[in-house]
């Protein structure tokens, strides 16, 4: 039987591997890199998409 702290720590486990899933799905059906932030176009390494949160936060609200 496991001890409460193995099914935290499962449940912590599944839990980030989920959020890792989501966080891929989400960024595979935005937006293509491009080579510059999408925002404020400065030159950005693929496969990013925006310079920092606020481009990115920026861009979401306006599009």
């Amino acid at each position: 039987m496991k001890h409460i702290h193995d099914k935290a720590s499962d449940l912590a486990e599944q839990r980030r591997q989920e959020s890792i899933e989501a966080h891929r799905n989400r960024a595979e059906s935005g937006p293509k890199a491009t080579g510059y932030c999408l925002n404020c176009e400065a030159p950005v390494e693929k496969p990013r998409r925006w310079c920092d949160v606020e481009c990115r936060d920026d861009w979401e609200r306006y599009t």
